[in-house]
């Protein structure tokens, strides 16, 4: 073979590893986007669910202190985790009414660490991460239908 067939080889093997190379999303610790000393809670209807990695999102409506609408998002537990400990998509349907507890984001309003939902009839879904600098919640996961 002649050097440039060989160099040639290489050269597409390397651009094919970079092609079919993705992206890493870095991971973040708990205290370095959430404040543990800046717990909420939002009363409110879910407006949609988004079931993505790294971590799934909760959009929640709620009426704030002056009757205005805020649109909450909420970052809850990755799905594969929420998958693990039950849950369903049919869990987290829009339009139901929920309870969300949680930790505020740092500087970035309306949006927390979801930790867990509570729905009106008292069933406690706990949402959240474990570790990572999470606070540790009582809350447990998720009751039989």
């Amino acid at each position: 073979m002649s050097t440039k067939r060989i160099a040639l080889g290489i050269t597409v093997m390397v651009a094919a590893v970079f092609l079919m190379a993705r992206p890493s999303q870095g991971h973040h610790a708990f205290i370095a986007e959430f404040d543990p000393s800046k717990p909420v809670r939002v009363q409110g209807t879910i407006a949609r669910v988004a079931w993505t990695n790294p971590h799934t999102w909760f959009f929640v409506d709620a009426k704030g202190a002056d009757g205005k609408v805020q649109h909450w998002a909420f970052e809850g537990g990755g799905p594969y985790a929420l998958i693990r400990r039950g849950f369903t998509k049919d869990y987290l349907k829009p339009g139901t009414k929920v309870v969300v507890e949680g930790f505020m984001a740092r500087g970035v309003p309306y949006r927390a660490s979801a930790q867990s939902i509570k729905y009106p009839d008292g069933r406690v879904l706990f949402v959240g991460t474990f570790g990572v600098g999470a606070p540790p919640v009582g809350a447990k996961n998720p009751p039989a239908k």
